[in-house]
C-alpha cells in the first residue's frame, strides 16, 4: 500500500488559522509569563481557551462526538506543529500531553460511563487529567515492568498503595489515570491494571511539585503518595491485569503528538536564527554570509524536514493499523528528540548572548523545555535498544536471548 503523505484542505487551512492564532494570541502570553506554567492559575488555561474556541482551533484531535475537529494523525501532524510554536500553544487547543493522550486513551479504551464522566468534560476543557505510572527507583521508570504500586481487593473495589512521581499535570488534575499491579512481581510482564481516581479521593495526596529543568508544562511534574486509597470497580480503565497493553494504546501515538508539538518549538528557533543571521552584522557581512552560521542553518532545515517526513510516514502507520508501527514510533521518537534539540541548540549558537537571553529571546525557555524530550516518553538510549532488537529478530539464530524492555518501544 503506497504511503498517502496528502493533506486534506481543511486540514491545511486548521493549520494555517492555528498559526494565525499561536503568534497572535498565544504567543504574546507566552512572552508575558516567560513560557513558566508549572503552577500557572486555571485562569490563564481557561482564557488561552476560550480565546481558541472562538478561533475555531480548539480540540482538533477530539472526535466530533466530543466537540473537537476529528484529525487523524496525519492531520494532527500539521495543525499541532502549529501549536507547538509556542510552548503555551497546545495547552490553548487543547491538545497539550498528558490531556491529549488520555484523550485518547479514554475514547478507545473506556467504557460508555466512563467516557461521560471523564472524557466528555476532559475534552471540553473543563479539568485537567493526569497520567501515573512513573515511580521512584527501584519502581517504574523507562521499564515500567519495575512497577511497584500495588491494587488489592477490597469488598466493592480495589485498594491503591505505592508512591509515584514525575506526573506531569498532577497539580489541579481534576483525575488521575494510575497504573498499579493487581498481580504478579516487579519486573514481570503482565499482571498490571489501570484505574481512574478522582482528585479529592480519600488516600490520594499529591506531596511536592518537583523543581525541573523544564517550565512548560500546566501543572507541573509531581510527587503523588497512594496510601489506602480505595476506588470502585467501575473505576478500573480497561481490563483488570491487561493494564500494560492498555497502555500500548496511548503511548505509540503520544510519543508522536509529542514529536509534532515540538518541532513546532524547533521551527520557531529556527526562525529566531534566521532572522539574527538576515540582520546581524560582524565581520564586515551579516551573520548569515558567513560559512559556519550557514553549516548550521543548513543542518537545522535538514532536521527539521527529516522530522517531519518521518512524523507523518509514522503516523500514516498508525493511521492504517501497519505492523510497522511500532518500530517506527521508536525511530521517529528518537530522531525528533535529538533532532530538535540539535535545531535549538544551534539556533542559540548563532544568537549569542541573545540566545541565552530570558527576555529578549524564546530560545532560553525552549532550549529548557526541549532538553528533556530525550528522557520523556522513553529515554533514546532504550528506544535504540528496542529498535536494535526488532530489526535483529528475523536474523537471530536459536538460542538464549537477552532480557530487556521491549515495551518502552512497542
Amino acid at each position: 500500500m503506497p504511503v498517502q503523505f496528502d493533506v486534506d484542505p481543511l486540514v491545511s487551512r486548521l493549520a494555517e488559522t492555528t498559526a494565525e492564532f499561536v503568534r497572535e494570541v498565544v504567543v504574546p502570553a507566552e512572552r508575558e509569563c516567560g513560557g513558566s506554567v508549572h503552577d500557572a492559575p486555571e485562569s490563564l488555561r481557561e482564557s488561552l481557551q476560550k480565546a481558541a474556541r472562538e478561533s475555531g482551533v480548539f480540540a482538533p484531535h477530539v472526535p466530533a462526538r466530543w466537540g473537537g475537529h476529528g484529525l487523524d494523525l496525519r492531520g494532527q501532524a500539521a495543525v499541532f506543529e502549529a501549536a507547538g510554536y509556542s510552548l503555551l500553544g497546545p495547552l490553548a487547543l487543547n491538545c497539550a500531553a498528558p490531556d491529549e493522550g488520555n484523550m485518547h486513551l479514554l475514547e478507545k479504551v473506556a467504557t460508555e460511563e466512563q467516557k461521560e464522566r471523564y472524557l466528555r468534560p476532559l475534552a471540553a476543557g473543563e479539568h485537567r487529567s493526569c497520567f501515573a505510572m512513573t515511580e521512584p527507583a527501584p519502581g517504574a521508570g523507562a521499564d515500567p515492568r519495575s512497577l511497584h504500586t500495588t491494587a488489592t481487593r477490597v469488598p466493592g473495589g480495589w485498594r491503591i498503595d505505592g508512591r509515584k512521581w514525575f506526573i506531569t499535570g498532577a497539580l489541579g488534575a481534576g483525575f488521575t489515570i494510575v497504573m498499579a499491579r493487581t498481580s504478579g512481581s516487579p519486573g514481570d510482564p503482565g499482571g498490571a491494571t489501570m484505574f481512574l481516581v478522582d482528585a479529592g479521593t480519600p488516600g490520594m495526596r499529591v506531596v511536592r511539585s518537583i523543581e525541573t529543568l523544564d517550565e512548560g508544562f500546566f501543572g507541573g511534574h509531581c510527587e503523588i503518595v497512594f496510601e489506602g486509597c480505595v476506588v470502585g470497580d467501575e473505576q478500573v480503565l480497561g481490563a483488570v491485569d491487561q493494564g500494560f497493553a492498555g497502555a500500548q494504546v496511548r503511548l505509540g501515538p503520544a510519543r508522536m503528538t509529542h514529536c509534532m508539538r515540538w518541532l513546532g518549538a524547533a521551527r520557531r528557533a529556527q526562525d529566531v536564527a534566521l532572522e539574527r543571521a538576515g540582520s546581524r552584522t560582524a565581520f564586515g557581512s551579516v551573520l548569515g554570509d558567513l560559512g559556519m552560521v550557514q553549516q548550521m542553518l543548513a543542518d537545522s532545515e535538514i532536521d527539521i524536514e527529516a522530522s517531519r517526513a518521518l512524523i507523518l510516514r509514522t503516523a500514516w502507520e498508525l493511521d492504517t493499523g501497519s505492523p510497522a508501527a511500532s518500530q517506527l514510533t521508536s525511530v521517529s521518537k528518537t530522531f525528533v528528540a535529538e533532532a530538535v534539540n540539535r535545531v535549538v541548540d544551534r539556533a542559540v549558537q548563532i544568537c549569542g548572548a541573545l540566545g541565552i537571553s530570558a527576555a529578549d529571546a524564546p530560545l532560553a525557555r525552549l532550549f529548557r523545555d526541549v532538553r528533556p524530550f530525550r528522557i520523556y516518553d522513553g529515554p533514546s538510549e532504550t528506544h535504540r535498544f528496542a529498535i536494535a532488537r526488532r530489526a535483529l529478530k528475523p536474523y537471530r539464530q536459536p538460542g538464549p536471548d537477552s532480557a530487556g524492555p521491549d515495551s518502552a518501544g512497542s
